[in-house]
């Protein structure tokens, strides 16, 4: 380099990441590898060489959103490489936005890169150390996504996901204890385990073993979660379908190895809209099941996501789901409207459609429902000291109430603990909270 020639500037790309949690790893993955060879990240598409856009194409209304965001992008920078489940179909982009540089379905992330060297190319060689040994999250420091399969191996008749994402693919144990510790280093108080199937973990490996340290280990759900349960850190459990080896589980949560808390999808509860979706279908030994798991850990916390208006679904399934609801006391619970989405099975069931108005009738009452449910299981807690980790600043002499989540809560899409304190708190604190006050979703109360 000549005495007076300067750097050349590192190229800057600006990213959009929509959909699950699952995506945002995929979009934390990318950005590690841009990182790494010295890319940086641009807060606006207007000053940046490239934008990537990781979609999502699970329902029409997430395709809606994620067209919208290439428009926004291709409108304000006018280089953009699109990414993700859309990806999967990438006529329906082209077709509406033919300037788009290129598109790469999801998990492919050689092909983003290398999109991304063609439209802007690295400033230099690469230097590993220029990222941090964890790799670049896209979450706050204290806590973490950690994605332990791809793809999917279930039917489910309104899902496209396997259409998208391709089978299960389970990464070997080690992979996944390896890159834990990594983060648990760093500074992660909390894991978030995720997967599209977290419960069918190395059924495509047969459960082989792996070396992590001087020890095998199986690819299986619960010596993973065990060995994961060892890091002295919170580790959460997303997605589990409800096969009957998660009743195992159950005992690790019992003894503190890993939250007391277990997300899983029941989609609904009246038998024949189960046995149409293609879901377990016996509600009543669903009920049973979840007696025995809060029998075992009374301080289990169930989430769960459902469908209302699913072809075929009556009056009489819909109360069924209601009734349900009161008996399960699922703690904290979302409901969608169904979409049909073009490819799913369900279009082809031969099912009366459920008129959109309807819908929106058993949708709120599912809510006006669920929110007395958890209203209740919420009032329970006053009084009890319940453990926090802090995700939003706040004690001290200004007296600002911090923001942080129980152990029965998730980020983005649980409830908030508000706590006052004597001392300041940061992100990532853990705190111990005595319960003054709840609503139908949030607690209050102060540190000590």
């Amino acid at each position: 380099m000549q005495e007076n020639q300067k750097p050349a500037a590192a190229p800057r790309v600006s990213f959009v990441s929509l959909g699950c949690p699952k995506a945002l790893v995929d979009s934390e993955r990318i950005v590690t590898r841009l990182r790494a060879e010295g890319y940086e990240l641009a807060r606006h598409h207007a000053g940046a060489d490239v934008v990537v856009v990781n979609t999502c194409g699970f329902l029409d209304s997430a395709k809606a959103e994620s067209l919208e965001a290439i428009g926004a992008a291709l409108a304000e920078n006018g280089k953009v490489i699109v990414t993700g489940c859309m990806g999967a179909e990438p006529e329906a982009i082209t077709e509406r936005f033919p300037g788009v540089l290129a598109v790469t379905g999801p998990q492919q992330y050689e092909s983003v890169v290398e999109a991304v060297h063609r439209a802007a190319a690295p400033a230099h060689d690469p230097f590993v150390d220029l990222v941090p040994e964890q790799g670049v999250k896209l979450t706050p420091r204290h806590y973490a996504y950690l994605k332990i399969s791809e793809g999917c191996d279930n039917s489910c008749s309104f899902c496209i996901i396997p259409h998208l994402r391709g089978p299960l693919v389970s990464r070997p144990a080690a992979d996944v204890l390896r890159e834990a510790e990594k983060l648990a280093r760093a500074g992660v108080k909390e894991l978030l385990v995720i997967s599209q199937d977290t419960s069918a973990y190395g059924r495509d490996l047969r459960y082989a073993e792996s070396m992590f340290g001087d020890r095998a280990v199986r690819a299986r759900f619960l010596d993973l979660a065990k060995e994961l349960g060892e890091l002295g850190i919170w580790v959460r459990l997303h997605y589990v379908y409800p096969y009957p080896h998660v009743d195992e589980a159950i005992g690790l949560m019992a003894e503190g190895k890993v939250l007391p808390y277990l997300d899983i999808p029941f989609q609904h509860a009246a038998p024949n809209v189960l046995k149409a979706m293609k879901r377990p279908a016996n509600e009543e030994k669903t009920l049973a099941r979840i007696k025995s798991w809060r029998a075992a850990c009374p301080d289990l916390t169930l989430r769960s996501t459902f469908i209302v208006g699913f072809p075929g679904e009556t009056e009489e399934d819909f109360e069924t789901l209601l009734q349900w609801l009161d008996e399960a006391e699922i703690d904290r619970a979302g409901a969608f409207k169904y979409e049909p989405v073009a490819g799913a099975p369900a279009n082809d069931l031969g099912l009366t459609p459920v008129p959109d108005e309807v819908k929106e009738n058993r949708w709120k009452r599912f809510m006006e429902k669920q929110q007395a449910v958890s209203a209740r299981l919420m009032k329970r807690k006053v009084g009890k000291r319940l453990q926090v980790i802090i995700d939003e600043a706040g004690g001290g002499p200004a007296g600002v109430l911090a923001k942080g989540r129980t152990k029965a809560d998730a980020p983005e899409i649980d409830g908030t603990a508000f706590v006052a304190a004597r001392r300041p708190l940061r992100p990532g604190d853990i705190v111990t909270m005595k319960v003054e006050r709840a609503d139908a979703y949030d607690v209050y109360g102060a540190a000590g």
